[in-house]
């Protein structure tokens, strides 16, 4: 009797502490407070500082119920959220983030597709900063800290990375002006690059880092389109006009040839690195454990 409530017991908790229920229990009550910072930065639309304030406490909320679900349902340290080293890495995605960002627009003004206009009052930039915290933290735990995770527990790295990207890309078409080939740009520009900069460093802080930084730096600086979402003026007034292949038109420069080749080129050199480093989990045909 004993042995058989011990192997019960034992089988329960290989269940609970499972991948797929990794993707339920954690990823279920993440991507639903994802939804409600995405209610209150609607609801505060108007009051920038209220917004950021809600998006916090989410955020904080977030971080809390995931740590807490790796110590007491895995039983392990969250060690893809351990601060040692946090700041050094977020502050490198912040530069990576921002840097690819300037770079594309800086390639659009030299084939005179960008032109600044002006400048706004600076209190425009402060809008979306509840965005970008919301966009970086909520989506890095659910599709790099819970989703990509999961993936790669049950299939290895690399279907892991095919996985991934393809949910993230394909999610962006559910806003107002996703298109199919912003989708499709998404998954392999940003979902190689944000799963690879989590594959390097076996941490999210640097995925974080670099999403917040390209969608503040691309809305509060130069009012660009986020991802087919409605533009909101920045700090520089632009007028852009171009081929959509190469500024990415309604759907904002996610959806353009320059975003992509700069973008899929960082992720490129990131994932090289994290091959280089050993980071790279097997699949079961390679030998990897159930």
């Amino acid at each position: 009797m004993k042995d058989g409530a011990a192997s019960t017991n034992s089988m329960s908790l290989r269940i609970l502490r499972s991948p797929l229920t990794r993707l339920v229990l954690l990823g279920g009550p993440v991507f639903f407070m994802m939804g409600l910072s995405s209610g209150f930065m609607e609801k505060f639309r108007g009051d920038p500082v209220k917004s950021i304030a809600a998006v916090l406490g989410m955020a904080m909320a977030a971080l809390a119920f995931y740590v807490a679900y790796a110590r007491l349902v895995e039983r392990r340290p969250a060690n893809e959220l351990s601060l040692h080293g946090a700041g050094r890495e977020w502050g490198t995605g912040l530069l990576i983030g921002a840097g690819l960002y300037t770079t594309c627009v800086l390639v659009l003004m030299a084939l005179g597709m960008y032109r600044i206009e002006g400048l706004n009052p600076w209190t425009y930039v402060i809008p979306a900063v509840a965005m970008a915290l919301s966009s970086g933290l909520f989506e890095e735990l659910f599709f790099r800290g819970v989703l990509f995770r999961s993936v790669e527990d049950m299939f290895g790295s690399w279907v892991s990375l095919a996985v991934s990207s393809l949910v993230f890309g394909l999610l962006h078409l559910a806003n107002p002006a996703g298109t199919i080939v912003g989708a499709i740009y998404i998954s392999i520009e940003a979902g190689l690059l944000l799963a690879a900069a989590y594959m390097f460093t076996r941490r999210l802080w640097l995925s974080i880092g670099f999403h917040m930084a390209w969608n503040y730096t691309q809305s509060a600086i130069f009012s660009g389109i986020v991802s087919g979402n409605a533009p909101q003026p920045g700090l520089i007034r632009s007028n852009i006009k171009g081929p959509d292949v190469l500024t990415g038109g309604s759907f904002g420069m996610e959806s353009s040839l320059v975003a992509f080749a700069l973008c899929t080129a960082a992720g490129v050199v990131l994932l090289i690195l994290a091959i280089r480093r050993g980071n790279i989990v097997p699949g079961h045909a390679s030998g990897a454990a159930p």
